[in-house]
């Protein structure tokens, strides 16, 4: 049976959970482990899935249509084990099913309550397919005191006790915070943030303190002898220049040392950090920049567009130059001419995105790239944006738009209502719940020999991407789009749906409907992203 770890947090949010998390699977995994990371998210929502970027950020898709946390992109992109529906549960749906088996009676009678029956099922989902690991990460949402989190507490320290010490370890996260004015850094957080965890029956067996400044040994003794730890297991876990520094940062903290002692391991093998060190060096010294614009809508939150970030670094990696990214609201093409903002640029993405707001902006955008001949990529709603650019100013389709924002009298993008998934049919309708009901997960495409995109594949003419949308390019306006320039060279496996378009005669013009930056790797970028970066990199010899 796996050992489980299992990592809250304390203090405030946002202070690198899932980092922590994927760094230590990253590290247990180059010590030759078997790992696997899931989050429990306290909030009611089903999953993400409905839920505005401005508060959550990304969602993160699963190959086998999951909408989860953003925090599994960082498992995935740090340990390269996939994730699935059963790595991300949150309150909503634990209650959900708890509610389904007591209307079909299968609690026989009992009175239902929180304590057996929704802690039971947080146990079972933890536990669900660990027979063949050797380490289960289990990373707890929000922060040690909240309301909505006392489930998952009371799970987890129900499972510390069943599994027994040598089976489960408690990480910790909390934050050290320094003091300006006083010229100190401050323990109490810590200290009362532990008491909080205490309280509800978890003694940490190691505490990670997020501080930007070093912790003194001092200080870290003083935290030990009020937490009830050992001095050497209080982490300190300083900002860093690049996060995919943090698995080598921790490991020479001891970090993943510790836990290995908190389960009687002593005899492990070293980290094989090689790649890791590699990465990091890509990273601080390049050989070039390049300058990407990203014209979206949900600028103000970088965790909207979190997978895309990193999959950007990634190409940056694979053609040894730093990506220097200016993130652009795209209503600000709505009133201000957009060569402005794009004229010194040397490639142009336009990420996905929802509803009417900024759509005018987006279609901008890929007008300058288009006739400026600046690389191009457009991802999911971009394509979209594309696809409706080249129908009005190539196709002459005066009033072409996409049916998500209404009735356009050329409805270049429109509502696909059935298509295929494997040996199945999926079937939807304008009146269906919007949660978990657009095309998601991995779909098959078939790609045109000899296409650009092709040619970005390595030449594959078959690939497998993640999909996340609700709307499709209208296959009656295809021909005539291919006619004026823009051809479809991805199709679904039935021919139905267009996939990737792209410009053959543009240095690099290339939609596609999928989300390709939630399989781009820092080891393994994603081969559009490294194509593209390559495409910018000579744009920028060109300026």
């Amino acid at each position: 049976m796996a050992r489980l770890i299992f990592i809250t947090g304390g203090v405030v949010s946002s202070l690198g959970k899932g980092l922590a998390s994927a760094s230590l699977g990253a590290l247990l995994q180059a010590r030759g482990y078997r790992v696997r990371l899931r989050k429990l998210d306290p909030y009611l929502n089903v999953d993400p899935g409905t839920m505005s970027p401005f508060q959550h950020g990304e969602v993160y898709v699963t190959d086998d249509g999951a909408e989860t946390d953003l925090d599994l992109g960082h498992y995935e992109r740090f340990t390269g084990v996939s994730a699935s529906k059963k790595d991300n549960v949150t309150s909503g749906r634990i209650y959900s099913q708890v509610i389904e088996k007591e209307r079909k009676g299968l609690y026989l009678g009992r009175t239902v309550q929180v304590i057996p029956h929704v802690t039971d099922m947080i146990k079972e989902f933890v536990l669900a397919g660990t027979d063949d690991l050797d380490f289960l990460l289990v990373e707890i949402g929000g922060t040690v005191g909240d309301i909505e989190g006392l489930p998952f507490f009371e799970a987890i320290r129900q499972l510390g006790n069943e599994l027994g010490p040598d089976q489960s370890c408690f990480v910790h996260l909390t934050l050290v915070p320094y003091i300006g004015a006083a010229g100190e850094l401050k323990t109490k957080p810590t200290q009362h943030s532990v008491k909080e965890l205490r309280a509800i029956g978890i003694q940490p067996d190691i505490l990670l303190c997020r501080a930007e400044k070093p912790i003194p040994e001092d200080e870290r003794r003083k935290i030990a002898l009020f937490c009830n730890v050992y001095p050497e297991r209080v982490i300190p876990a300083l900002d860093l220049t690049t996060i995919y520094e943090a698995p080598v940062a921790y490991h020479n903290q001891g970090f993943d040392t510790q836990v290995l002692k908190v389960f009687g391991i002593a005899d492990a093998p070293p980290p094989d950090l090689a790649r890791w060190n590699g990465v990091v060096e890509h990273v601080r010294n390049p050989q070039g920049e390049v300058h990407i614009a990203v014209v979206g809508k949900y600028m103000q939150v970088k965790d909207s567009y979190k997978s895309l970030s990193e999959a950007l670094t990634h190409g940056g990696i694979a053609n040894n130059v730093r990506v220097r990214m200016d993130w652009i609201d795209s209503e600000i093409f709505e009133r201000d001419d957009a060569a402005s903002f794009l004229e010194d640029v040397d490639g142009i993405l336009v990420p996905g995105g929802f509803g009417e707001r900024g759509v005018e902006g987006k279609i901008a955008a890929v007008k300058f790239a288009r006739e400026r001949k600046v690389p191009f990529f457009g991802i999911c709603y971009g394509l979209h944006m594309a696809v409706i650019e080249a129908s009005r100013d190539l196709a002459g389709f005066e009033g072409a738009g996409t049916m998500e924002n209404g009735e356009p009298r050329h409805p270049v993008i429109h509502l696909m209502t059935e298509w295929v998934k494997g040996n199945q049919v999926e079937t939807r309708k304008e009146g269906d719940d919007l949660g978990g009901t657009m095309r998601l997960g991995a779909y098959t495409a078939m790609l045109t020999p000899g296409s650009r995109v092709s040619d970005a594949y390595g030449g594959a003419t078959e690939i497998s991407e993640r999909h996340r949308h609700r709307f499709e390019v209208n296959t009656r306006y295809t021909k005539t789009l291919a006619e004026h320039g823009l051809v479809v060279s991805g199709w679904s496996p039935d021919g139905k749906l267009p996939e990737i378009m792209e410009i053959p005669d543009h240095p690099w013009f290339i939609g596609v409907q999928f989300h390709p930056e939630l399989k781009s790797r820092p080891f393994d970028p994603h081969p559009l992203f490294a194509s593209f970066i390559a495409a910018a990199v000579h744009q920028s010899r060109l300026v």
